[in-house]
């Protein structure tokens, strides 16, 4: 996959210090990654960059919202999200990404592209169960929870209540008398 131009963060001329960089992402960003689970994308990444003389410290910060598909009812909805992460890059002898949050880039380079670490926070930021918070205040109209409703088993309480034999009753009785 190649490197979009926008998220390389060209260090040699910056002075020694923080540096902030900002970036609108949207669905374009993720078809780069042909990530589909996505309707919709509204997500604003803040970057501080904290030059030192041996290395380079990245502050992440993503907010926004993504538009997805519950997994209960398919409507689609707005899931907002807020994710941070701490990088620190330093220079080796070779490119190695093992770490999670180290990144070493060869002696002499001159920029960081940073693409991949903001698709992952933003991807890692959704909650892995997705529920449309009209399921959970019970405000969503939709024809699939009436049908996951009236399909639904009956309560256990309910059914034991019903089915017990009332000669069992008084043996209950025996067991909370002590």
């Amino acid at each position: 996959m190649k490197p979009l131009k926008a998220f390389n963060i060209p260090f040699t001329g910056l002075k020694i210090g923080k540096h902030h960089f900002e970036y609108k992402i949207e669905e374009a960003f993720f078809e780069h990654f042909e990530y589909t689970e996505f309707n919709d994308v509204n997500i604003d990444v803040n970057v501080e960059l904290e030059k030192k003389t041996t290395l380079l410290e990245l502050h992440f910060k993503v907010s926004g919202w993504v538009n997805i598909h519950c997994d209960l009812t398919n409507e689609p909805f707005n899931q907002a999200i807020e994710n941070k992460f701490d990088l620190v890059v330093k220079f080796g002898d070779e490119f190695n990404d093992e770490h999670i949050d180290i990144l070493i880039i060869p002696h002499g380079s001159h920029e960081v592209n940073i693409q991949q670490y903001i698709y992952e926070l933003i991807v890692l930021a959704v909650p892995t169960k997705r529920v449309h918070p009209g399921v959970e205040d019970g405000t969503l109209d939709s024809d699939i929870l009436k049908k996951l409703e009236e399909l639904s088993p009956e309560l256990k309480e309910n059914k034991e209540k019903e089915d017990i034999d009332p000669r069992w009753n008084t043996l209950k009785k025996l067991l909370t008398d002590k």
